[in-house]
């Protein structure tokens, strides 16, 4: 590819519009353009990444025997209705009426008409197992579009669907499934990690995601470096102290904190240790008041918390009803003396402490030394309703854990028979009986994974893609192309060798100064660069650089593909 014959748009400054640094990017090296809040127009030079991406996607899955095929963009009502999404999915599912006045969706997602798909054509165990993925643009209208494609409302996403006889089929497709995301993943160039996760609204009971590893990530991930453990921060347990609950020390005394409402402030005003301290957080379950209580320097987790019987869904009490229930004011409530209609829900570390403070239940007091057994009943429940942190047991029992973060760009499910149950999709085993079809869900983010690796991969000058998905492997730059014979005869020559040797090459003749033309280069993240001018055609080198690199090499001219192969590691 020419540059001169190409769509280049590279801009110096980003847009006030763009906010994380993959965003700035995009539109700085011409990928993408805005059209309205998350809708963006993929520009010659983006869309060729995406295609790159889609391909590497499209090869694995493939080979791993699943089949393509395209579902509509705009899905019936009816069947959103089957499945109950309809009600439960939420204002991100865009509804639309067509001229007869018939409901329609834009679809997010596509479980409904693939089951609907596979109870029409179905019939029989000698049909199963059956996989089928699409490469298509979704729709989800968020609430607030964010951070270019990282959340946009029109996004391209594989999803794929599986159908299986029985439970161990359905396991074997997702362990399949889970090698062949790592092999993808791998392929594209990118530093990420399989984490254990919740299945959220797509629903199910076994879940994995796919984190593309960075800083800016807006997912938490806990992992041991010691072993293979990784989970969602809303997922990964919180295991109770090994050690014993030591014995009681103190008596129970209610002290003044005038105007104490935080933990942190509670324990600096008796110039105590953060970890000292209990936080009871007020949460309603219809007309029902739960106390939870977690340590003073932990994290509430909403996710294990709804899971528990009785608590989903739940909601944070009101100023009112904790004044109803309590007869206090927020940030001064405890479970000392709460009445016996109070559910109380002990974190597992709070069920280990002693000698610790919390609210007394009276505005501008706290109560010191407070203990189980003697100052409130062993009887609450423990369960685990916190996040982790750094430096908390692994679950797997080998280590301790790790904090970083990350951006998803995978998930798989198992389905089991959520979506074939409520659709009615059928079948007949051997031995006649009908049962509904064991299901899994398998999606990657398409073009947020270009948005990810960007992310993941840049520097001052801009994007470092990795080779399998940068716009182009190579650029040919020829220093004074359209004012020197010997230049662009060399330069043309060696364009034809390059694209001949099989190397995605582009040439930029355009008519800029050599600044420009590396600036943009960079900007956009070819990982290799040659430049040809008429000093190196006189010493026979042309010059090659990596987009790493933090020095050019002059290498033989003769000796440029060679070169290239190596470093791309195909020689």
């Amino acid at each position: 590819m020419r540059a001169s014959r190409y769509f280049i748009s590279t801009q110096k400054e980003a847009p006030a519009e763009a906010e994380v640094l993959s965003h700035k990017l995009m539109l700085r090296a011409g990928l993408i353009r805005r059209l309205a809040a998350g809708i963006y127009t993929w520009m010659p030079l983006g869309l060729r990444i995406v295609r790159k991406v889609e391909a590497i996607v499209r090869e694995e899955m493939d080979l791993a025997g699943a089949l393509e095929l395209s579902m509509p963009v705009v899905q019936p009502a009816e069947l959103w209705q089957e499945s109950k999404r309809w009600q439960s999915y939420g204002p991100e599912l865009l509804r639309f009426k067509d001229r007869h006045q018939r409901d329609f969706v834009l679809q997010p997602t596509s479980e409904e008409v693939v089951t609907e798909l596979a109870r029409a054509e179905v019939k029989s165990y000698r049909q199963l197992p059956l996989h089928l993925y699409q490469i298509q643009t979704k729709f989800r209208d968020e609430r607030r579009p964010r951070f270019g494609v990282m959340r946009g409302r029109e996004f391209v996403m594989k999803d794929g669907y599986s159908f299986h006889a029985d439970l161990d089929d359905l396991e074997r497709e997702y362990r399949n499934m889970h090698h062949t995301y790592t092999r993808i993943f791998t392929r594209l160039g990118l530093r990420f990690r399989a984490v254990a996760a919740d299945t959220g609204a797509i629903g199910g009971t076994g879940s994995h995601e796919f984190h593309v590893l960075a800083d800016s990530g807006e997912d938490v991930i806990a992992f041991c470096a010691a072993s293979d453990y990784a989970a969602n921060v809303e997922l990964a347990e919180a295991l109770a102290p090994m050690a014993p609950r030591a014995a009681p020390l103190e008596a129970m005394i209610k002290v003044a904190t005038p105007g104490k409402t935080r933990c942190e402030d509670v324990a600096e005003f008796l110039r105590l240790p953060l970890a000292r301290t209990v936080k009871a957080i007020a949460v309603m379950h219809d007309e029902a008041f739960h106390l939870l209580l977690l340590r003073g320097d932990h994290t509430l987790n909403e996710i294990k918390a709804s899971k528990l019987e009785g608590l989903d869904p739940f909601r944070f009490a009101t100023e009112a009803e904790i004044v109803r229930h309590l007869g206090c004011q927020p940030g001064y409530v405890g479970p000392v003396g709460a009445r016996g209609d109070v559910r109380v829900v002990a974190d597992r570390t709070v069920a280990l402490m002693s000698d610790f403070v919390c609210g007394a239940n009276e505005e501008g007091f706290h109560i010191t030394g407070v203990n189980w057994g003697r100052d409130l009943p062993e009887s609450v429940q423990v369960a685990d309703i916190r996040d982790v942190v750094a430096g908390d047991p692994s679950p797997d029992g080998t280590g301790v854990l790790e904090i970083c973060r990350g951006i998803e760009v995978g998930h798989i499910f198992q389905l089991r028979t959520k979506y074939s149950a409520a659709l009615k999709a059928v079948f007949l085993d051997e031995k006649s009986a009908t049962r509904p079809m064991e299901m899994g869900c398998y999606g990657i983010g398409i073009t947020r994974i270009v948005g990810a690796a960007i992310e993941q991969g840049h520097d001052a000058r801009g994007i470092l893609f990795p080779a399998s998905i940068a716009p182009f492997e190579v650029c040919l730059v020829p220093i004074g192309y359209r004012k020197s014979d010997a230049v662009r005869g060399a330069a043309d020559r060696l364009y034809a060798e390059l694209a001949a040797a099989g190397f995605d090459v582009l040439m930029d003749d355009r008519d800029e100064r050599p600044g420009v033309l590396f600036a943009d280069m960079d900007l956009i993240g070819v990982p290799h660069r040659l430049v040809l001018s008429e000093r190196g055609l006189a010493a026979g080198t042309i010059e090659y650089k990596g987009r790493r690199d933090a020095k050019p090499l002059d290498v033989p001219l003769a000796e440029a593909v060679p070169h290239l192969r190596k470093q791309l590691g195909t020689g």
